[in-house]
């Protein structure tokens, strides 16, 4: 009524779903004929149905709208919504602000003063600190995986929603103790939490609720977690809606990771990354025909270069598996995990023969060339690894030149285990294995038989050692594996103090030494002094964890899961 439009009678509001679409159309029909307005919101979770859309707007142009005619669509980011129909509207998006401080303004100025100033001491407090806390995960996305596994919808309802809960508690606790126990399990395991699915992301949010949602937030607190360097932000006294602004402008002076419990060495990472995401984008848009300069190669020359090679390095590798199963005495778990290792590795040598026979013979013009044809060459050219190849691969962000390097290196240790197949390698270089998880399973189920334990009673349990290379080990573990090539990120490893400790500035990995991994029972693992650390196979993180490694610490676990640190198995 604020315009002059009345619901349901000079405009429409229709949320989109199953079944709506006759709504909508109805809608749009009167409303092209009346001169409403109409607004149809989420359009994205009916893709099929705006094709229809699409058409109905041509024909209602071909034939004249009135002109007070208008429709406004709501979507998520979504590529699925007709060229058509974005060619024809004015676009606007809805866009959290970047930096902390603008974010912890905004969360703040969301409440009326008059809310904030009707509020008790207490619940200023607590308010403040959640705004806090929902300002610090909206802004800890950008660090990438290092922030959050995943990429969470994280917005201004949840805090609206937490503050609400936040009211009904505060009024219904008259005053007395804080059901801070509470508040923390309705933030970080429904409100905020229910987003969330990755357990580790999880485990930030709730961590982070735990340094925030205590006592001393009632009056002066530090809100920085673990901060050093004389970086700090202190939580204010109960004070006035406006002092509350003036404390956050006064005293967030500049963005650091340290703020949200990140080493500096972070920001280089996402950086970092930036840069490389950008100029990738870049030369994707490059033409592809060579450029008029001397000795310049076409992108067809240097495929057939990258072809020629990879065929005369690996045209003649392969594992004869029923060979070496014949000539085993005994078949156990770790002759099982080198096997299948094996098998993996003959399907992908078979495929990467094929499919470059194949492309040659498209460039001798033998063969049509096929799209898949095509896409194998545009990979050679911008030095991808092939979709196919990857497909039947593990997973990786390496360059082909690099991939092809650790491919050969990969084979060897193949081949090498191949040589004494009865027995393991002395350290065995996990991040070689396509499925590590195997080699893990392998150590349990072997401790199980040797002691006659249950195996579903075992975990796998790490200890580091001091040794650096395979030729400092004597002979292989007794009670477990030595493994190596696991990278420690967010932190580094002290070889003399045998702990973690923060890292270095601008030494983004630390190469961890021979670790010990055996198989004890469950209550022999939980131990404290200890941060169970997430190991991935790739600085993606996300889907590519396996197992937890057990690291000694002086420091609380919660400095180094909000620190996001964690072992990577294959570093690009």
């Amino acid at each position: 009524t604020k315009y002059g439009f009345q619901k349901g009678v000079s405009y429409h509001n229709v949320s989109m779903g199953q079944g709506q679409d006759i709504v909508a159309m109805s809608c749009l029909e009167t409303a092209h004929r009346n001169g409403h307005w109409v607004i149809l919101n989420n359009v994205h979770l009916m893709p099929r149905w705006l094709v229809e859309l699409e058409k109905k707007l041509d024909q209602y142009a071909a034939e004249g709208s009135h002109e007070k005619f208008r429709v406004f669509l709501t979507s998520d980011p979504s590529k699925v919504i007709p060229i058509g129909v974005l060619n024809r509207c004015i676009k606007l998006t809805n866009e959290p602000p970047t930096g902390l401080k603008a974010n912890l303004k905004r969360a703040w100025c969301f409440f009326s003063k008059e809310y904030i100033e009707e509020a008790d001491s207490k619940t200023k407090s607590i308010l403040f600190g959640l705004c806090h806390f929902h300002s610090i995960i909206m802004e800890r996305k950008l660090f990438g995986p290092m922030g959050f596994n995943m990429k969470y919808p994280f917005s201004i309802g949840d805090l609206r929603d937490s503050a609400t809960c936040l009211q009904n508690y505060m009024d219904n606790s008259g005053g007395g103790k804080i059901p801070w126990q509470d508040l923390k399990y309705i933030f970080g395991e429904i409100m905020y939490g229910g987003h969330i699915v990755n357990d580790f992301d999880r485990l930030v949010a709730n961590e982070y609720l735990n340094f925030y949602m205590k006592d001393e937030l009632l009056d002066e607190t530090e809100m920085y977690p673990f901060a050093e360097d004389g970086v700090s932000f202190m939580s204010p006294a109960p004070t006035t809606f406006e002092k509350y602004i003036e404390h956050i402008d006064k005293n967030i002076t500049s963005d650091t990771p340290i703020a949200f419990g990140l080493h500096p060495n972070a920001e280089i990472e996402f950086r970092t990354q930036q840069s490389h995401n950008m100029f990738n984008t870049l030369l994707e848009l490059q033409p592809r025909e060579a450029s008029s300069g001397d000795g310049a190669a076409s992108p067809q020359q240097i495929a057939e270069g990258i072809a020629s090679d990879l065929l005369e390095k690996f045209g003649e590798r392969s594992f004869d598996i029923d060979d070496l199963i014949r000539n085993l005495d005994e078949q156990g778990p770790y002759q099982n995990v080198f096997i299948q290792e094996m098998d993996v590795m003959n399907k992908l040598l078979e495929e990467m023969k094929r499919s470059i026979k194949e492309l040659q013979l498209g460039f001798a013009g033998e063969l049509t060339m096929s799209d898949a044809m095509e896409s194998l060459m545009a990979s050679f050219y911008m030095d991808k690894v092939p979709a196919t190849w990857a497909k039947l691969s593990w997973p990786s962000l390496r360059s082909l030149a690099s991939w092809v390097s650790n491919f050969t290196d990969r084979l060897a240790q193949l081949e090498e285990w191949a040589g004494n197949p009865s027995e393991i390698p002395k350290v065995t270089w996990l991040s070689g294995l396509v499925n590590p998880t195997s080699f893990l399973t392998a150590i349990c189920q072997v401790t199980a038989q040797r002691n006659q334990w249950e195996l579903d009673k075992l975990v796998t349990f790490t200890e580091v050692t001091k040794k650096m290379s395979v030729d400092d080990m004597d002979s292989k573990s007794r009670d477990g594996a030595f493994v190596i090539g696991l990278s420690l990120q967010g932190a580094r490893w002290d070889f003399n103090g045998v702990q973690l400790e923060p890292s270095k500035p601008k030494e983004m990995f630390c190469h961890m030494p021979i670790i010990t991994v055996k198989a004890v029972t469950k209550e022999k693992a939980s131990i404290g002094g200890i941060y169970n650390c997430p190991v991935y196979m790739t600085e993606q993180r996300g889907p590519t964890w396996f197992f937890n490694a057990q690291l000694k610490s002086k420091s609380p676990p919660a400095r180094w899961v909000l620190a996001g640190v964690a072992l990577i198995a294959d570093i690009s």
